[in-house]
């Protein structure tokens, strides 16, 4: 039996990590092909990628559609789990933000995805 001392110990399980929140929030704009995900987030290995898709799928958050064709094609999309991390993670976005903008210095960062 695995023991949590708190409910965020549970969260930061699933949806914790470097990579997890990324490609949630790029898969919240829409399905998308492996190679779109590997665009969008920058510094991501494939190696990674696929290991971060998977744990997302085996958690309920992510699907996995294979299309029956040649070359195969595999979309991946949010559940309807995963869409209700949707206002979690755009109170982060907004949280970043904020925090952005009161520690950097002007011109010292610039955001160049800010749309959610």
């Amino acid at each position: 039996m695995k023991v949590y001392y708190c409910n965020l110990e549970v969260t930061m399980e699933v949806i914790g990590g470097k990579w997890k929140g990324l490609v949630l929030y790029y898969l919240m704009k829409g399905p998308k092909r492996t190679s779109e995900l590997k665009q969008l987030v920058h510094g991501i290995t494939q190696k990674m990628l696929i290991q971060t898709l998977r744990e997302l799928e085996a958690d309920g958050l992510v699907s996995r559609k294979m299309f029956n064709q040649v070359p195969p094609k595999v979309e991946y999309s949010t559940t309807e789990l995963g869409q209700s991390l949707e206002p979690i993670l755009r109170a982060l976005c907004q949280w970043g933000d904020g925090y952005a903008d009161t520690t950097f210095a002007e011109g010292e960062f610039q955001i160049l995805n800010n749309e959610f």
